[in-house]
């Protein structure tokens, strides 16, 4: 029977979320049936909610970082049972046929991947529905499983902050003897320097504002370098293999490009959108280097990211809150007022009404 759900939806790009409820589908034989535990706030969120890059369609319930624990699993489930700690990240199905879903890079399906949010279910034509809600019914291969002995608050940013961060560090092959950078300090920026660092890089942090070198240091970072200083990022001129740059806004990366080695690469894992200024492709063409981009990861990337995480205790700096007060927790991320991630104790759903 379909599973009655309650949770917060956005029902207008300029309406504040509020209480709704809704209908899970039917649990199929491959599917598990989820009660939330926790759900952490993405900037992407606000940008879906608020309809910020088109195409939003509305009651929107956002959330993609889901830890919970299983309830019931279909006759085909082999991998969970009852009582399990589980996870689910912005994905939740894709095609399985394309060269991508085949390499294990289901966030590049090219028949069209479908997010945990604000999408389609190609079985039956369903709005998907996020985690800010009390459950969710996720097919099997898309489910993670959490490590023992990890914060279950701490570690739901992990399903896109952490492995947002990780899928770049990991294809660019950084380990020890790297020399890695990164862009901003935020939900993935703070992820993005305590991986680099437990992969054994050298960790170097680009920021605009003085005052963040303690908390830097604290994260993983080795050095801190004002972005905004001249004779700072002089100094740095081609040393980093790797910068990751997670700053969700248009901005210069003009200025970065020289900071990486030869054949280095920097790539944007927060800003979707056209460059402006514009990119001056001489220092590419003439030492080699690269900008490029990256999107979360897959499945097997991601569970190899939690257990990564499990093996070396690393989680999120969080602030857990009741969904109650989600909208003022959207206007604090706009103002960068968390460190570094809100996530959403769902429990606060009980009772409320």
């Amino acid at each position: 029977m379909s599973i009655n759900v309650r949770g917060y939806a956005a029902h207008s790009s300029t309406s504040p979320l509020g209480l709704f409820g809704f209908v899970r589908r039917d649990p199929r034989p491959d599917d598990v049936v989820i009660d939330i535990l926790y759900c952490g706030v993405c900037h992407s969120d606000i940008h879906h909610a608020r309809n910020d890059w088109g195409g939003a369609t509305y009651p929107l319930v956002p959330g993609h970082e889901i830890v919970g624990r299983v309830t019931q699993v279909g006759t085909n489930v082999s991998r969970f049972k009852a009582g399990d700690l589980v996870g689910v990240g912005c994905l939740v199905d894709s095609c399985q046929r394309c060269r991508a879903c085949g390499r294990g890079l289901e966030q590049y399906c090219e028949s069209g991947k479908t997010l945990t949010y604000d999408d389609v279910d190609p079985h039956d034509g369903m709005p998907t529905y996020g985690g800010y809600s009390e459950r969710i019914v996720v097919t099997e291969k898309f489910v993670l499983k959490m490590p023992d002995g990890l914060d279950a608050a701490a570690a739901a940013p992990l399903l896109c902050a952490g492995i947002t961060s990780w899928s770049p560090l990991r294809h660019w092959n950084v380990g020890p003897g790297s020399s890695v950078a990164v862009v901003g300090l935020g939900g993935l920026g703070h992820m993005a320097l305590k991986l680099a660092k437990a992969l054994g890089a050298e960790v170097t942090l680009f920021t605009r504002s003085p005052g963040k070198e303690a908390d830097a240091r604290r994260l993983g970072a080795d050095h801190i370098v004002l972005s905004t200083e001249e004779a700072q990022m002089a100094g740095v001129a081609n040393r980093f293999d790797l910068i990751i740059d997670t700053v969700p806004y248009v901005h210069d990366i003009n200025p970065y490009v020289p900071t990486l080695a030869t054949g280095g690469t920097l790539v944007l894992v927060g800003y979707l959108g056209p460059l402006e200024p514009m990119l001056n492709s001489a220092p590419l063409v003439m030492n080699r280097k690269a900008v490029a981009g990256s999107l979360i990861g897959g499945i097997a990337e991601t569970q190899e990211m939690l257990d990564f995480c499990g093996q070396h205790s690393i989680v999120c700096d969080v602030e857990v809150i009741r969904i109650q007060d989600i909208n003022e927790a959207f206007e604090r991320m706009l103002r960068s007022d968390v460190k570094y991630r809100f996530v959403i104790e769902l429990a606060s759903l009980k009772g409320w009404v």
